[in-house]
Order: C-alpha cells, then structure tokens, then sequence
C-alpha cells in the first residue's frame, strides 16, 4: 500500500463519522505497512471533547499493540492536526503524520501554528500534508453545507 491507499482508508473512517453526523474527520495508525489502528470523530455520540479521530486511532493502535508508545508508527488522517491532538501524537511518539486538507482555523501542522517543527519540544514527527486534500476538504465541505441546508445525510 501506499500513501493515498492509507489515506483512502482514513477517509473511509470519515466517512462513517459523517454517517453518524460528526464531522467527518478519519485517521489510521500504520506499523510496517499494516493498519494497526483506526479513528474517526466522536466527540458528540461519546459526550467526549477528547474523541477526534486521531485519538481514537491512537487509542486502538496502542491498545493493539500493548504500549501506549507507537515509535515507527505513521498516522494518517483527513484534516490536519489540532493542538490537542499534535499533543498526543508527540506523547505517543509517532513517527510521522501525514494529513489530507489543511484547517485554517485551527491546525498545528503549519497552517496556524507548526508545533511538530517546535525545536523546544521533545518529540517531532515528520508531517507530509495535502495528500488527497482535495478529497479530504470536498468530505468537509459537503458535511458544512449540508448542516447549513439542513439536509445532512450520510
């Protein structure tokens, strides 16, 4: 597989997120070549603000594996990163992000803010960003416009 392959199966994620009328946003954990972990947001069905996609990808990637480290993992996922999530990712001390559209309003991979290149920081992961963005920003764009029609559907 590669990069758009892993990006597909994030996006699929998203789309079972849009499906339950969260904000379309999937992430995949991938160790060697094999998906070990998947996400997509949750935070309204969980009453969870923490429950983004990357977190949960993170959460089954390490559960998967039995450490809550994930050294040599890649995350893959839809919208790039916001700070809370930059943050774990750090603590989880993946290898590498690699995002599909870019968020103006609150991403941390360079489009707000770069915290992955703060040399003050411990931890830093290599960030590839725009694979499949365009794809990756029509799921978003489609999710808003329906919300605003009000004919959101899956």
């Amino acid at each position: 597989m590669n990069e758009e392959d892993y990006m597909r199966a994030a996006i699929a994620q998203a789309r079972e997120a849009g499906a339950c009328e969260e904000v379309p946003v999937g992430a995949v954990v991938v160790l060697d070549g094999e998906i070990v972990g998947r996400g997509f947001n949750q935070p309204i069905s969980r009453h969870d603000p923490t429950a983004h996609a990357e977190i949960m990808a993170l959460r089954d990637a390490a559960a998967r594996i039995g450490n809550y480290r994930l050294p040599g993992c890649e995350l893959y996922v839809t919208l790039e990163p916001c700070a809370m999530c930059a943050g774990a990712i750090m603590h989880a001390r993946v290898s590498r992000v690699v995002f599909g559209a870019r968020d103006p309003k609150t991403g941390v991979a360079g489009s707000v803010i770069d915290l992955f290149g703060e040399e003050r920081l411990n931890h830093h992961a290599t960030v590839t960003g725009g694979v499949l963005g365009e794809e990756c920003g029509n799921l978003l764009s489609n999710f808003f416009a329906s919300r605003r029609r009000g004919t959101l559907t899956a």
